[in-house]
């Protein structure tokens, strides 16, 4: 894990601040700095602390993944109105599904990764037919769309305004779902996160902060963290 691995690093800006201060909790990384500060002071600063901010961020989530090691017996998808029983049983592939009937059959050997497996195999399928028509919807064009499964990032947008998005984000209700995805489109005309910013993506999610919130205290369930 490096520096990119990290969630955005909120800086704040303050009167009364002499120095710079880094505070890291289980949603967040906010730097408060002096108000004459420059950039390059902040960035070398970040830099400094670098392994520290890896360690104590690790410890954070480490902490908040869920202790109920139950198995569901359903999975309600973001794009579903209802939900997908769940069956674990002996048979020869990780999992079946059977998408008219809602119905997944999870190998019994090894669950849990199983169930990531489908996830992982939904969200390749789903997220990025979901992407388009938000993109469609928004008037917000992307180049490439790639989904994977990073620990600490929800979405990127890189300069060539390619968007990955995280697998795991189907598991979250469509409103989330979609202001992630409104997130990365709003990157493709402001590569920063400035106020410019942030207005796009209010102008697609006027919940936006809500479903931020939402997506940020909500831990992903402990069979996610299989490998």
């Amino acid at each position: 894990m490096n520096l990119n691995d990290l969630p955005e690093i909120k800086i704040v800006r303050h009167a009364r601040a002499k120095n710079l201060r880094l505070r890291v909790d289980s949603t967040q990384i906010r730097l408060t700095a002096p108000v004459l500060c420059s950039k390059r002071q902040i960035q070398n600063f970040i830099d400094q602390s670098e392994q520290w901010l890896i360690q104590t961020w690790q410890k954070q989530q480490e902490k908040i993944v869920q202790i109920d090691k139950t198995l569901p017996n359903e999975l309600q998808l973001f794009n579903l109105d209802q939900s997908v029983v769940i069956t674990y049983q002996s048979q020869k592939h990780g999992f079946i599904f059977d998408d008219e009937n809602l119905k997944l059959l999870i190998s019994d050997r090894q669950p849990e990764q199983y169930l990531k497996a489908f996830v992982i195999n939904y969200a390749k399928e789903h997220l990025p037919i979901y992407l388009d028509q938000t993109s469609q919807e928004c008037n917000l064009n992307f180049g490439k769309c790639a989904i994977r499964q990073p620990k600490t990032r929800w979405g990127s947008c890189t300069s060539k305004h390619d968007i990955m998005l995280n697998s795991g984000l189907v598991l979250f209700p469509e409103n989330i779902t979609r202001y992630v995805c409104v997130h990365e489109l709003a990157h493709t005309k402001h590569f920063d996160h400035s106020p410019h910013f942030w207005a796009e993506v209010h102008k697609h999610d006027a919940n936006f902060q809500q479903h931020r919130k939402i997506l940020k205290s909500s831990p992903m369930p402990y069979w996610w963290y299989s490998s």
